[in-house]
């Protein structure tokens, strides 16, 4: 199956997050077709979680986008290593969501 757009996916994340109810905004616009998508959610509790892109082997045929927990810590830490994958891939895309509840309304793999 046909994997959805970079840019399709991450209008459909912010349109599900505002009728959720959640701040959720785009905060790095990347590749349209296949730039890389990284989601910071912030606990507004003085933690937060960056998630990126599982492995390949671990995505399912289905087409649907995995991802995996890079890092839970403090805001300012994130954003570091937000900065880090950034000079790798200038073509990343990154979504900032705000959630309480610590749910980044992702399909994580394992």
């Amino acid at each position: 199956m046909a994997r959805l757009t970079s840019d399709f996916w991450v209008s459909a994340y912010l349109r599900q997050a505002a009728h959720d109810g959640l701040v959720a905004v785009l905060r790095r616009r990347g590749a349209s077709e296949a730039g890389a998508i990284f989601v910071k959610l912030d606990r507004l509790d003085g933690t937060a979680v960056l998630y990126g892109p599982a492995p390949q082997a671990l995505a399912d045929d289905d087409g649907g986008r995995r991802f995996q927990r890079l890092l839970e810590a403090d805001p300012l830490t994130v954003e570091d290593r937000v900065a880090r994958e950034v000079r790798f891939d200038g073509d990343l895309w990154l979504v900032e969501i705000e959630n309480r509840a610590g749910d980044p309304r992702l399909q994580l793999v394992d």
